[in-house]
């Protein structure tokens, strides 16, 4: 499981590049359906809570055997001491990347940092700032005034104080994320979505090529790839697309 650093938008720089399909999916069956007509020299892929929930650790050990690395997306939020020991757990599982909520907090992000420092081979672990389903109304329903954007940035920087690698964001907040922490901090950003495709469930999107042009470091893409029918031809067009930038 290798830890490729990279630069903001040099998907380059990492041998697998930046795209990571979500397999968003309910059972073992589909997810491996849609995994073997991946390649994982081209694309890693992310497990989330629905999938993981239904199927377990197996699932994730399937696709090792068949040569992904996997992002476990399952956003852990709790007491620190517990987060710390779900990280260590998904740690256990081999995974590439794992996630937990940023507004959690500084202990509860620190907490699951710590328990990786001993590792040889420790997953990068990320923090989710605010879901890319959600807009101002949404962060005004739960009391917060402030736009997406400054909320995102606020998380971000808990984040990198917290020693995290990076967070979970939307392209669209990528270049105030990249301008206040650097090139070091890796930004994830779901919501991508090739030109003339639905939005679907999400508010705040974006096409591949002006995500990594906004500076995001890997690409969350659902069903733009697992619904196309062509796959590969959905991947070859993607990162065709970035390569001609």
């Amino acid at each position: 499981m290798p830890d490729v650093k990279i630069e903001a938008g040099s998907e380059s720089r990492d041998p697998i590049g930046p795209l990571i399909v979500a397999l968003d999916v309910s059972s073992a069956a589909e997810a491996i359906g849609i995994a073997d007509r991946l390649d994982p020299a081209r694309c890693r892929v992310k497990v989330g809570k629905q999938l993981f929930t239904r199927e377990g650790p197996s699932l994730v050990t399937a696709l090792h055997d068949r040569g992904f690395q996997v992002f476990l997306d399952l956003k852990f939020h709790d007491i620190p001491n517990t987060v710390a020991q779900a990280v260590a757990a998904a740690a256990d599982l081999g995974v590439w990347m794992v996630n937990v909520h940023a507004s959690g907090g500084s202990r509860m992000m620190q907490a699951a940092q710590a328990v990786l420092a001993d590792r040889e081979q420790a997953p990068i672990l990320i923090a989710v700032t605010v879901l890319t389903s959600m807009s101002a109304s949404d962060l005004i329903e739960l009391g917060d005034t402030r736009t997406p954007e400054e909320r995102v940035l606020s998380l971000a920087k808990l984040t990198a104080d917290s020693g995290l690698r990076g967070v979970v964001c939307s392209a669209q907040e990528a270049p105030a994320i990249r301008a206040a922490l650097g090139n070091d901090f890796l930004l994830v950003t779901p919501g991508i979505r090739l030109p003339g495709d639905a939005a679907g469930d999400q508010r705040r999107v974006m096409t591949p090529v002006s995500a990594i042009a906004n500076g995001a470091n890997y690409l969350v893409m659902g069903r733009s790839i697992t619904c196309a029918v062509d796959t590969d031809q959905a991947i070859s067009e993607t990162l065709s697309s970035l390569a001609s930038k």
